[in-house]
């Protein structure tokens, strides 16, 4: 197979998460893409066992043993939101959306804010703390890992 045929079928298999973000990111063409990209610096470079995925039909998603935070560019603003966040310390005071429920939060960052990177990482490895912690499916890993920190 020479490579016009390998790039031919490259270019019909479905994009990867980070190509479908990488293309949102691109053709935001604007502060937002700007912020979004910042954001998701925060979390690929806060943990390396951060996934991101592609989720409801069409939004940035970070998750390690759960979801941690879903990104999406709005007319107005960047939107973080935190799928537990109502239980996340928040010592920054960084979450400033106006979801007042029992379990999100979120961060809006608007056109010319900046992005407080440590702020978030610090919601970021909370998140991820509150997963290991908290979430049914991960009992019996974080079990097992503080069984093998005693050993």
């Amino acid at each position: 197979m020479d490579r016009g045929q390998a790039g031919r079928l490259r270019e019909d298999l479905p994009l990867n998460a980070a190509e479908q973000i990488d293309q949102l990111i691109a053709g935001l063409g604007d502060w937002r893409g700007d912020t979004l990209a910042k954001v998701r610096k925060c979390f690929i470079g806060t943990d390396p066992e951060i996934v991101e995925e592609w989720k409801w039909m069409g939004s940035p998603a970070w998750t390690r043993d759960g979801l941690i935070a879903v990104g999406d560019a709005h007319k107005a603003k960047v939107k973080v939101t935190f799928a537990y966040g109502a239980s996340l310390p928040d010592p920054d005071g960084v979450f400033n959306g106006k979801d007042n429920g029992k379990t999100r939060r979120s961060i809006d960052i608007f056109e010319g804010d900046t992005v407080n990177a440590d702020a978030l990482e610090t919601l970021i490895r909370a998140a991820i703390s509150y997963n290991l912690d908290n979430l049914k499916k991960n009992a019996g890993k974080r079990a097992r890992k503080d069984t093998d920190k005693a050993s």
